[in-house]
């Protein structure tokens, strides 16, 4: 039934409800996923495609979760996630033409500084600080940004939503994680979209792991609502910070 050994798919699906908890909260569930779809015997381009098909259904959950408790308007967010989108779609369709080598060295650098901020800064909680830029100009320059990346490379988009919503948005640490996920749904989508154009995914273990994305997502958006700034700057440490010393990891 599966594309892997019943083992194999017990461990991925244990991976992904990882994955979707740490996601909700904090970003960076594909530090857990792509190792372990690598592990189970994917090849790069299988294992970006099928982590995109089970990231889809944890970054969706817990933007639900997220506004059926009123932190996030998703109507209102429309533009910016069809946005989000478009530039993922551009991503993946020009990942074999873009040269990402120089990015790839550059990310752990952004990532160590993404760990840094939220562990040094003062003063972040869940009350909103000063706009930096406005509504129009975050949504027309920021988000496709971070779209365009995210369907080109993927990696940490979580984070750097997050970080934007914090620094330019103006947002509080509880309000911008619930904003960041519906943006990483359309990117993630729009990337799977033109992955699976090529036919790349495992759809069958992508789905079962998707059911457990699901799962793992509600009870982490439920930690985070309840604790807030509490949990996820700590976990938004770890987990940029792991994901930096992955990617070092690759490059050595």
């Amino acid at each position: 039934m599966f594309e892997v050994s019943l083992d194999l798919a017990l461990m991925l699906i244990a991976a992904a409800f990882t994955a979707g908890f740490v996601d909700s909260i904090a970003g960076g569930g594909g530090l857990i996923t792509l190792p372990a779809l690598l592990l189970a015997g994917a090849t790069p381009l299988q294992a970006l495609s099928t982590n995109k098909v089970q990231g889809v259904f944890g970054a969706a959950t817990a933007a639900l979760s997220y506004a059926a408790s009123g932190h996030v308007n998703l109507r209102r967010q429309a533009r910016a996630a069809a946005m989000a989108f478009g530039a993922g779609v551009a991503g993946a369709v020009l990942v074999s033409v873009i040269p990402t080598e120089g990015l790839r060295w550059a990310l752990p650098v952004l990532l160590v500084a993404v760990a840094l901020f939220f562990a040094l800064k003062k003063g972040l909680d869940d009350t909103d600080r000063q706009q930096r830029l406005s509504p129009a100009m975050f949504t027309a320059f920021f988000v496709p940004l971070i779209g365009f990346y995210d369907g080109l490379v993927g990696p940490g988009a979580g984070s750097f939503y997050m970080i934007g919503f914090v620094m330019l948005a103006g947002y509080g640490v509880l309000k911008a994680t619930a904003h960041t996920k519906l943006l990483n749904f359309a990117s993630n989508l729009g990337g799977l979209l033109a992955f699976a154009v090529a036919g790349a995914p495992w759809w069958i273990i992508g789905l079962a792991m998707g059911a457990a994305q699901i799962a793992g997502a509600r009870i982490g958006s439920r930690v985070a609502m309840r604790v807030g700034a509490r949990v996820i700057r700590p976990l938004l440490v770890v987990t940029s910070s792991l994901l930096a010393g992955r990617l070092i990891w690759q490059l050595i």
